[in-house]
């Protein structure tokens, strides 16, 4: 398998707080690198296995911040209630 470069647009994502709890929790999956956050234009890039992609979006998800377009209703409330507190943990380490 090869390994690339995927960028993610993602939901609520506002501060470099937000982007110290992704780039920690996406570092400790096993076979993500290079994981870089960019609040100004929301996006998560990376680098792994094409298998991974899947798995660091539901990451994201679960911590608050959906891929762009894919949280809808209540789970946008709820995605962006989970964003708060990994913001205010993540200005916090």
């Amino acid at each position: 398998m090869s390994r690339q470069s995927f960028t993610i647009e993602v939901e609520n994502l506002k501060c470099g707080g937000c982007a110290t709890t992704i780039t920690k929790s996406l570092s400790q999956m096993a076979g993500v690198t290079g994981v870089a956050v960019d609040p100004d234009i929301k996006t998560v890039t990376f680098t792994g296995e094409v298998s991974l992609r899947d798995s660091v979006v539901a990451r994201l998800k679960s911590l608050g911040y959906p891929e762009k377009g894919t949280a809808h209703g209540l789970d946008a409330g709820v995605a962006a209630a989970k964003s708060y507190v990994s913001c205010a943990v993540g200005r916090l380490g």
